[in-house]
């Protein structure tokens, strides 16, 4: 049986794959190896090409509807009807391809904002390449910060350790060795091989490349969740059906008008041939005008613009129609590392054995100070302070990184380090300044064993060793502790006072370390740890805590006043987790908590009540996340789960919303997930929640408006045969009406601020029918008022000019168009008068209607009143025309106030209740 990479010794590996650990390969050798094995990338299904996707968009039974339409006009002549049905069909399908490929393209500019490098030695020389172009046998260079460009073994390590907690769950760094591994043994426990993706975060080392692209763990991985098939959103579905049982209403009742035209054109004795086709064709474009063609592409436009909306949030949607699912959710699952957390160590307490000292400031970024009982202090009158800063930046490796705005600062190395890198810093003390003036000789490397680092600097004229690490551990090793600029023996009392100190700062999930010192007169030998870390100087304690996010806080008590319960779930210590679930307000008291190990002895039916009690779940594994997500689901509970690591795909998966992390996450988890946020934080989580519940409500608006306006439409010509009137409206006026209010108007509500309410109500049940019962009640009133108006209109004009059609049909066609664009004025809420909202609040429905009004100004107006068949009104026909348009409107505002009389107004019951 063959032996794998970590099986074999470093000489074997070098050789299996011809390369040479010093010079490693020659540039010809690359360019041959990338074209054998190709670029050192993650595959991504095969996109649907243009043709394929501009296909795709014909797929809707409304757009067969109106092919057939078409089909029907061009076959008794009314060449110019079919093409403008032609017109509204193709322009949808170009409008959703460029959608498609809109979403698509954020996407890959987003992992090109993140696109790797790496060190890599080629013809002797160290060269940075970009991390796609490495191949098998690349020899590549790794230092603290690093991400691990491909599937690696380690040829040299020095005190080299790696997170592979994206890979494996492994929650600390694995130190990473060179020797052979005997036997067969799991991934986790190859400690001579670097997987890709994970990240160095202590040492340095060299490693030869084994594995590129999909050969490597991840992916692996990739590619058994690229197999996985997704599910169509709740608002997929829902059209889809709105449009069949839409589109077959239309067909019956539109057949009735056409037979209803026939019979009475029959009994009157006038049914020529003419008057067959226009009735033919009246029942076609009545069919054209009731079937709302352009919800697809409103609907489209608008998840688009939102889409939009939320990238500029930080929020990258990957599918479309997901946005709309994100209006659903009712829990949303979150992990707490730089996410509900800033992600960055801070020194936020310290102790000396003179003084407490607070620490201001966030994160890495260096601004801040230090405070005793909430005074400002001065390091020149706090030595003990300014020796502890000294001595913590001195025994570090991290270093601290700004960008060249000096906005946006990082750590190179462990973030814990980082910490007191920064703490350094707002003393004044950096890193630069203080090796360079202290510079270290030599040094014993953290060691997990120890539990402490020490290193030795020349120091004003003599030698001293600083050592940090754990402090129970440390402390037993001090035999003095310092006082302002000298030492003195340290005693019991001393070591109670340091002892409890720290109990203080644990308690408040502080992690804690001791730094000490101790001097010499000649350079002692760094190789004896046991005598080097002895008789040391004790000089205080740091505490610090990767703090919440200042923004967090607002956003979980915005969540809970929204019907959202927000849930941490993380691999960290519960006393920790508690304390950050508490200062954010997601828990408040230690029941709310639960660990995997409480996970694990529960019964499947006691999993079910847990999930609905606890709001903090610790030291979890990646199976604990997926079996969370499910639970929850068959609770009835819409969830979206956050993720940063390949071990959380599977439980983005599940999910009904994944949620990537843009910042830490791998690509497999982004290509996972439904939503990136590129941000890493809470917030704009929930933020995109509001934007999903924002879209979905603007939906329901213009689906409100189309229906109402086109429902208006029917009546007018099915009641106008039932009384034997002339039809009001031709054919070519009825598509006109249906191009000018439903395209412009529409959009415009599709864009609508979001409403007070729409983070204070339930979050909706994706099973609740996409109109309820207040919006299909305001649908009839506000149809039936549009046709009783035109009608109105129609007949006046018949009576008052001798009964001349074309002035007739002048009016109700005037009155049509007019009528509705001033009832989407009242479309803009389900529950808010257009009186509250205020006229001029929508900027885009104001210039809508404008267009509108403008475009039916033409057809009356100059030489398309020629083709409409249309008289040009004088004033006095404006005046009444005028008169007679708002009072749809009035009728629609009077019901929404009497259903606001009678019950409250139509909210979402929320999927648990």
């Amino acid at each position: 049986m063959k032996k794998t990479w970590y099986q074999l010794n470093t000489k074997t590996v070098l050789n299996e794959l011809n390369s040479d650990s010093g010079r490693g390969l020659s540039a010809d050798e690359v360019t041959i190896r990338l074209k054998q094995y190709g670029y050192n990338e993650l595959e991504e299904k095969p996109r649907d090409t243009l043709w394929k996707k501009f296909l795709s968009q014909f797929k809707d039974f409304l757009v067969f509807i109106l092919l057939a339409a078409s089909v029907i006009s061009l076959a008794v002549g009314e060449v110019a009807d079919s093409l403008v049905i032609i017109a509204i069909v193709l322009l949808n399908a170009l409008l959703g391809v460029y959608q498609e490929s809109k979403a698509e393209k954020a996407l890959d500019a987003l992992k090109k904002m993140s696109a790797p490098t790496s060190k890599v030695i080629r013809d002797g020389e160290v060269n940075t390449v970009f991390s796609r172009d490495l191949v098998p046998g690349d020899i590549i260079l790794l230092e603290a910060g690093d991400y691990i460009p491909a599937d690696v073994r380690m040829l040299d390590s020095y005190n080299l350790k790696v997170q592979e907690a994206s890979l494996t769950g492994e929650s600390v760094p694995v130190e990473k060795k060179c020797a052979e591994i005997d036997g067969e043994t799991s991934l986790a426990d190859r400690h001579n091989l670097g997987f890709m993706s994970t990240v160095v975060t202590y040492g340095r080392g060299k490693a030869i490349v084994v594995g590129t692209a999909m050969n490597t763990e991840i992916g692996k991985i990739a590619e058994m969740l690229q197999t996985v098939e997704e599910d169509r959103t709740p608002l997929q579905k829902k059209l889809e059906e709105f449009g069949k049982g839409l589109g077959v209403a239309c067909l019956a009742v539109c057949a009735i008008i056409f037979v209803l035209g026939l019979w009475e054109g029959y009994h009157d004795g006038v049914l020529t041939f003419g008057e067959v086709q226009l009735m033919l064709m009246t029942s076609i474009s009545l069919a054209v005008a009731a079937i709302p063609e352009g919800l697809p592409t409103v609907v489209t436009i608008v998840l688009a613009l939102g889409m939009q909306r939320m990238a500029k949030k930080n929020s990258i949607m990957k599918k479309l129609h997901a946005v709309e699912t994100l209006g659903s959710i009712s829990v949303i699952c979150s992990d707490k590392t730089g996410t509900l957390t800033q992600n960055q160590m801070t020194v936020v307490q310290i102790y000396t054995p003179v003084k407490h000292f607070a620490v201001t400031g966030e994160g890495y970024n260096p601004a801040g100070g230090f405070t005793h009982n909430e005074q400002p202090v001065e390091l020149a009158a706090e030595p003990e302070l300014a020796l502890l800063l000294t001595g913590s930046v001195l025994c570090n490796d991290a270093r601290l990184k700004s960008s060249e705005d000096a906005k946006n600062w990082s750590i190179i190395g462990d973030p814990t380090e980082g910490a007191l890198i920064v703490a350094g810093c707002k003393g004044g003390y950096t890193d630069q300044q203080l090796k360079a003036h202290f510079p270290r000789i030599e040094e014993l490397p953290f060691d997990s064993d120890r539990k402490m680092m020490t290193t030795l600097h020349a120091f004003n004229g003599q030698l001293r060793t600083f050592t940090k690490g754990a402090p129970d551990i440390l402390l037993s090793r001090c035999g003095s502790i310092v006082t302002g600029d000298s030492a003195r023996p340290l005693t019991d009392q001393d070591k109670a006072a340091i002892q409890a100190a720290n109990r203080e700062m644990a308690a408040r999930a502080l992690r804690v370390l001791a730094v000490a010192y101790r001097d010499y007169s000649s350079k002692p030998d760094m190789t004896n740890a046991a005598d080097i870390e002895n008789n040391l100087v004790f000089v205080g304690l740091l505490g610090m805590i990767d703090p919440p996010r200042l923004e967090a806080k607002a956003a979980v008590e915005l969540c809970k006043g929204a019907g959202i319960r927000p849930v941490m779930i993380t691999g960290d210590h519960p006393d920790t987790a508690y304390a950050i679930a508490k200062e954010l307000g997601i828990v408040t008291n230690t029941k709310e908590v639960l660990t995997g190990k409480d996970f694990d002895s529960l019964s499947p039916a006691a999993l079910k009540q847990a999930v609905e009690t606890a709001s903090v779940f610790a030291r979890v594994s990646p199976e604990h996340k997926v079996a969370i997500v499910e639970t929850l689901r068959s609770n009835r509970h819409i969830v979206a789960m956050t993720g940063d690591g390949v071990n959380d795909a599977p439980a983005l998966k599940k999910a009904d919303i994944g949620v990537a992390m843009g910042i830490t996450g791998t690509d497999v988890t982004k290509e996972t997930a439904d939503m990136v946020v590129s941000d890493d934080n809470f917030a704009t989580i929930v933020s995109a929640v509001e934007e999903g519940r924002v879209i979905y409500t603007n939906i329901k608006k213009f689906v409100y408006f189309l229906l109402s306006c086109n429902a208006s439409e029917v009546l007018v010509i099915f009641f106008a045969i039932l009384f034997g009137w002339p039809i009001p409206l031709l054919p070519i006026q009825l598509l006109w009406v249906n191009l000018v209010t439903d395209a412009f108007p529409a959009l415009a509500l599709g864009v609508e601020k979001k409403e007070p309410n729409v983070m204070r109500l339930k979050p909706r049940n994706p099973a609740e029918p996409l109109l309820g019962k207040n919006l299909k009640i305001m649908i009839g009133v506000q149809s039936a008022a549009i046709a009783v108006t035109v009608l109105g209109a129609f007949q006046y004009a018949l009576t008052t000019y001798n009964r001349d059609l074309d002035i007739a049909r002048t009016f109700a066609f005037v009155t049509l168009i007019t009528t509705q664009i001033i009832c989407a004025y009242a479309a803009r809420s389900e529950h808010y008068s257009s009186f509250t909202l205020g006229f001029f609040s929508n900027k885009f429905l104001n210039a809508g209607v404008l267009l509108s009004f403008a475009l039916l100004l033409l057809s009356v107006y100059g030489p398309l009143h020629l083709v409409f068949k249309t008289i040009e009104p004088g004033v006095q026909e404006w005046i009444f025309l005028l008169a007679m348009a708002p009072l749809p409107f009035l009728t629609t505002e009077i019901t929404k106030w009497l259903l606001k009389l009678t019950g409250k107004p139509a909210q979402s019951a929320g999927v648990n209740g």
